[in-house]
């Protein structure tokens, strides 16, 4: 499996959010990726809501 192509500093922006390593965000699998972007996205919306 190779990294992720996305830059560095999109990188450390997704690293912050989803509080994990900046070396698991380059080795993750981009579904799982996109999963736990969704689940990080759909918990704002609902905290912006209340």
């Amino acid at each position: 499996m190779r990294p992720l192509q996305i830059s560095a500093e999109t990188a450390q922006k997704l690293a912050k959010s989803l509080n994990v390593p900046l070396e698991q965000i380059m080795h993750m699998p981009q579904h799982i990726l996109l999963a736990k972007l969704a689940e990080v996205n759909a918990k704002e919306s609902n905290e912006k809501k209340d």
